[in-house]
């Protein structure tokens, strides 16, 4: 580790209990990111295949589902390995375009969001404009604005953190290439990277948090005007699961990279990461879709059809 340079990359030293507990752990990310990805490729092929499920709902869904395999992408892989290894390490050039497709991933995943929010604002509140709202043309530049937005934040973060010279110790109490570790171990002055955080990060995270919110303070307030018995329990316990996953995402998030300077977490901060960086994503398939009535029918009228295929 003494010949470690700043051309080698950093060493990531989340995991540095005894390697005994390092088996247990990537059981336990192994089984979270099989689940992730499975879950969420169901969603995408069953919503896919059903023309009942051709809707706007489904089709934003179907990008979360996307998103979400991405997202997980950018760091479960990288923990796997990082377990098998004493000194797991990550080149400079790799650790740059895992921060840029984690901001851009995270960034139009909280876009989306707050769409899918607005959708079924416009869905409960307003159902005989839905279709005219949300019709295809809609949804698609929806989605690709929140790509865009994505991207955007990206480039901005990466490029503001990659400017900065790394002096001294290239290790990174983290299990990624996460900006907060990465500007404690800058040797310049961070004031302007922690400014351009809080403003851009604060801007897009507040602004898609205040939207979520309002639409479903907005659709509660529609459910109890529903009489009881015409589904307002589970319409109330939808809203509610949303938002707690939504919670969990900005939550997390907002605490990791807005909180006050402190050195009490220094060294545990990256548990916190894996909220918004795993459970998040492995919550998202079963609150949004896989509780679904709709989604439930179509994956066993699937099911059906692939067994009478196989046996005809």
């Amino acid at each position: 580790m003494s010949n470690f340079t700043n051309e080698d990359g950093f060493i990531l030293n989340a995991f540095s209990s005894k390697m005994v507990l390092h088996a247990l752990y990537f059981v336990l990310f192994l089984i979270i990111y099989l689940v992730t990805i499975l879950g969420n490729m169901l969603i995408i092929f069953v919503s896919s295949v059903d023309h009942h499920l051709q809707t706007p709902m489904y089709f934003l869904l179907r990008n979360l589902s996307f998103m979400d395999i991405c997202y997980t992408s950018t760091t479960l892989p990288q923990i796997l390995t990082s377990l098998h290894l004493k000194y797991p390490a990550i080149s400079f050039a790799a650790c740059i375009a895992q921060q840029y497709f984690f901001l851009t991933l995270a960034a139009s995943e909280s876009s989306l969001l707050a769409t899918m929010a607005y959708d079924r604002y416009v869905a409960i509140c307003f159902p005989l404009r839905y279709v005219t709202i949300m019709n295809k043309e809609a949804c698609l530049k929806m989605t690709v604005t929140t790509w865009l937005i994505g991207c955007i934040y990206g480039v901005v973060h990466t490029a503001n953190t990659f400017r900065l010279p790394f002096c001294g110790s290239k290790i990174l109490n983290h299990f990624f290439c996460d900006i907060p570790p990465l500007l404690k171990i800058s040797c310049i002055d961070t004031y302007f990277n922690e400014v351009t955080i809080f403003v851009v990060g604060g801007f897009l995270m507040l602004g898609c948090f205040l939207l979520i919110l309002g639409s479903y303070m907005s659709i509660l307030s529609s459910i109890f005007n529903i009489p009881k018995g015409f589904g307002r329990e589970k319409a109330f316990s939808t809203c509610v699961s949303h938002l707690i996953v939504v919670l969990l995402f900005y939550g997390s998030g907002s605490f990791m990279y807005f909180r006050p300077k402190s050195n009490h977490l220094a060294d545990k901060e990256w548990l916190l990461s894996i909220f918004y960086t795993s459970i998040t994503p492995l919550l998202n398939p079963l609150i949004y879709s896989l509780r679904n009535k709709d989604i439930q029918e179509a994956l066993l009228k699937q099911l059906k059809l692939r067994v009478m295929l196989r046996y005809s």
